[in-house]
């Protein structure tokens, strides 16, 4: 994928999320700052990535809801309205397990049926750990500290607090898996 792609995706997810929610624009930042870190493990797809990552909640946009599942609201408007890239598109709607939590919604039909699992799961992975290490301000954090925030922040009888118990297995599997690739990457100097 080309800078273009990443430049668009940070102009498009800017004029939705900047004025009217200023913190998940700043979670939005962190989380593509996260993954510029993964250029060398990604290569080619390293732009792609950092594209869907400062993209992935664009779907909390006030003007963008429509089912109150924002993986599924961002990804119809990507699609729809901009005419984005299908894997792109597919990455945002299945953000971090967002399977589950459609389950937990009642909509996890519609967005198998939409928007198919990416079948890329380097950059799959790459999008959750990206997501699960950041905060909700936009810095470093560990998946473990990302979760418990994320219940303590909805109550654990939410919606969103069952679905990330539910998913928190998943989810620090998938961020070890990251962290030793990462590890494993040749250290030059």
């Amino acid at each position: 994928m080309t800078l273009q792609l990443a430049e668009w995706a940070w102009k498009t997810a800017k004029a939705e999320l900047a004025s009217t929610l200023p913190r998940r624009w700043a979670h939005s930042l962190g989380v593509a700052a996260r993954a510029v870190e993964l250029a060398p493990l990604l290569g080619d797809s390293a732009e792609f990535l950092r594209a869907a990552a400062v993209l992935h909640d664009i779907g909390y946009s006030p003007g963008l809801v429509a089912t109150g599942f924002h993986p599924l609201d961002g990804a119809r408007f990507l699609r729809d309205v901009h005419g984005a890239d299908g894997r792109l598109v597919r990455l945002v709607a299945n953000h971090s397990f967002a399977l589950l939590e459609a389950e937990e919604r009642g909509l996890r039909e519609a967005l198998e049926e939409e928007f198919p699992l990416l079948d890329d799961p380097l950059l799959v992975d790459a999008l959750v750990w990206c997501d699960m290490t950041t905060t909700p301000d936009g810095e470093r954090t560990t998946a473990e500290r990302r979760v418990t925030e994320i219940v303590g922040r909805y109550g654990a009888d939410s919606v969103v607090g069952r679905f990330i118990r539910r998913a928190s297995p998943e989810i620090f599997a998938t961020v070890e898996r990251v962290e030793a690739a990462l590890a494993a990457q040749p250290r030059w100097g």
